[in-house]
């Protein structure tokens, strides 16, 4: 499955700060028809994501009904992201 959505970039502040786009209320609700082919365990699912020209390899996390996507900062970083941006995320769930 391939999405394409904006999103803004927000801080979680727990043991260790992260970074994370919550994925929009559309496509969570795609991703819940899936997620049951596609997890590995606890909610989390396998994604292919790219941001501006970054690509790289990582697993939504299930919050509140939708998802996040997490950002480390080798992600954020070259492109000069952070908390408050609006970014666009092209993805793809790894069945």
């Amino acid at each position: 499955m391939d999405l394409v959505f904006t999103g803004r970039v927000i801080e979680w502040r727990g043991p260790s700060p992260y970074h994370f786009v919550r994925v929009p209320d559309e496509e969570s609700a795609d991703i819940r028809e899936v997620a049951a082919m596609a997890t590995y365990g606890w909610g989390a699912i396998p994604v292919r994501a790219r941001v501006g020209e970054v690509v790289f390899h990582t697993s939504l996390f299930p919050k509140d009904g939708g998802y996040l996507l997490p950002l480390k900062d080798a992600v954020r970083r070259p492109q000069g992201l952070s908390t408050g941006n609006d970014v666009t995320v092209a993805m793809t769930i790894r069945l």
